[in-house]
């Protein structure tokens, strides 16, 4: 297909996309083709210190929290400095208050306060406190000199007031490691946590919290699930250390199922990989994974052209339009490409149990993406807000420089093109 042939396509909103050496158009809900959402945190060309990863939360209280890397050094965490920064929403994201420093790195080389990178979030739903969890240290997760002895380290701050005041931030690295030292996959030797959104159980409250459950990603073994039944005090490895839910998966994000079941959605090359935990006994956290399906161009999943990116998996509930029904639907971010671009939203209705039966079932046969921005864009998240709407973050080339931090407010209408629409709250 010639130059000019596919500058049309993009011109009319069709993405273009590769199978078996053969061009495909793919319709696209949005005709965008610039992004219209807030600048948050501003990348421009003749800055030396890029933004990069975005996390978002809602406190109970209804602020949204948007936290995001700030990299003097330039590059992920683990290779120098890189600061925590963060700005709040008082009204549900229409206006933020003033940037933020959570923390500050120290920059000096193998100083386990040398940066702190790639934020993962959760408000929790019935107080005030927030947590939050990044890499931290100056060991890069893929380096062979990354080891067990010389890890890639995490560290966990805490609020008790929705974010505004922060205690002193604590070191996790040997509590999570541990627990992979007696697999018979051989301890990990390097490890951190997804960035974007810890996911906070709709269903299943032992104590005082509501279960967390964070995935991770562990070099040459894959994903695994974290969960936390004292708001990330304690941590164990959902299934245990011997199943390998997603093997060669990448970092991921974790939902949970209309039936409680547990959703792994993992980066890939092309799409994402689906797996679901079975639980045989939720309170005590027992049972299996299925088995890891690909979601790509060949079972008409979602299709990352060109890309491996982190996204963001979220359930909402939505009204169907056609008849006025109350469905569970299934939302999945990542850049449509090609390359890192066109971050956009796929959906996926689960009219019934038989929609998510296997993790093959889910992978297969999602709806036609709503674009986000036509820009050069890579990593996102999202949340449902108390009031229905979904809070959308992501990262662009807004100013033509790798990346600013975006904000947008969406509903349900427009992502599914009218198709459903959102719950009024």
């Amino acid at each position: 297909m010639k130059k000019i042939a596919l500058s049309l396509i993009f011109q009319q909103g069709i993405l273009p996309v590769l199978a078996g050496g053969m061009l495909f158009a793919l319709s696209l809900q949005s005709h965008a083709q610039s992004s219209e959402g807030q600048v948050l945190f501003a990348t421009h060309p003749n800055d030396s210190a890029p933004y990069r990863i975005p996390a978002l939360a809602q406190t109970q209280r209804g602020d949204i929290l948007y936290f995001t890397d700030y990299r003097p050094c330039g590059s992920d965490i683990g290779y120098g400095r890189v600061d925590q920064h963060y700005r709040i929403s008082k009204d549900g994201g229409l206006k933020w208050g003033p940037e933020r420093v959570l923390i500050q790195g120290s920059g000096v080389k193998g100083a386990r306060d040398c940066g702190f990178g790639d934020p993962a979030l959760v408000a929790d739903r019935t107080s005030k406190e927030v947590l939050l969890i990044s890499g931290c240290g100056n060991a890069a997760y893929p380096l062979a000199t990354t080891t067990r002895q010389n890890p890639m380290r995490m560290a966990l701050f805490r609020s008790f007031n929705g974010g505004k005041k922060w205690q002193k931030w604590q070191e996790i690295t040997e509590q999570i490691y541990a627990l992979f030292d007696h697999s018979s996959h051989g301890e990990a030797q390097s490890l951190f946590a997804a960035s974007g959104k810890i996911m906070q159980s709709r269903s299943v409250r032992l104590h005082q919290y509501y279960r967390l459950y964070m995935a991770i990603l562990v070099r040459g073994q894959g994903n695994f699930v974290l969960y936390s039944d004292d708001f990330g005090r304690q941590w164990q490895v959902l299934g245990g250390v011997e199943e390998q839910p997603c093997p060669k998966g990448d970092e991921a994000k974790c939902e949970e199922l209309p039936d409680g079941s547990l959703l792994l959605s993992s980066r890939k090359g092309g799409g994402r990989f689906f797996n679901i935990f079975r639980f045989s006994d939720v309170d005590k956290a027992q049972g299996h994974w299925q088995t890891c399906s690909a979601s790509q161009i060949t079972n008409n999943g979602v299709i990352a052209k060109d890309n491996t990116t982190n996204g963001e998996i979220l359930l909402v509930e939505a009204i169907r339009q056609s008849d006025g029904k109350k469905v569970p639907l299934l939302l999945q971010s990542l850049p449509l490409g090609p390359g890192r671009s066109h971050v956009g939203i796929y959906y996926k209705p689960l009219s019934s149990s038989e929609d998510y039966a296997t993790p093959a079932v889910l992978a297969a046969n999602w709806g036609s993406p709503y674009q986000v921005t036509a820009l050069p864009s890579a990593y996102s998240t999202f949340i449902a807000l108390h009031n229905g709407k979904i809070a959308m973050a992501w990262e662009e080339e807004t100013f033509g420089k790798q990346y600013t931090e975006m904000f947008r407010l969406l509903t349900i209408e427009e992502i599914t093109g009218g198709k459903y629409k959102n719950i009024a709250k």
